[in-house]
């Protein structure tokens, strides 16, 4: 379980490190909310072992 990724965020305009701001199991797979600590955007990324859903994209 990762507790830092590596992210493009673009309210800072660069790659961040994004952190871990809460995680749930949900019925498409494993629900993670990242967030920037220098402006607090942030995403959330829905995996399963195939797929991966990200709303930052």
């Amino acid at each position: 379980m990762a507790m830092e990724l590596e992210h493009e965020c673009p309210n800072c305009g660069t790659e961040r490190v994004f952190y871990r701001a809460a995680s749930t199991t949900v019925h498409l797979g494993e629900k993670v909310k990242w967030h920037c600590p220098e402006c607090d955007y942030g995403f959330v990324r829905i995996s399963d072992n195939e797929t991966v859903v990200d709303s930052s994209a």
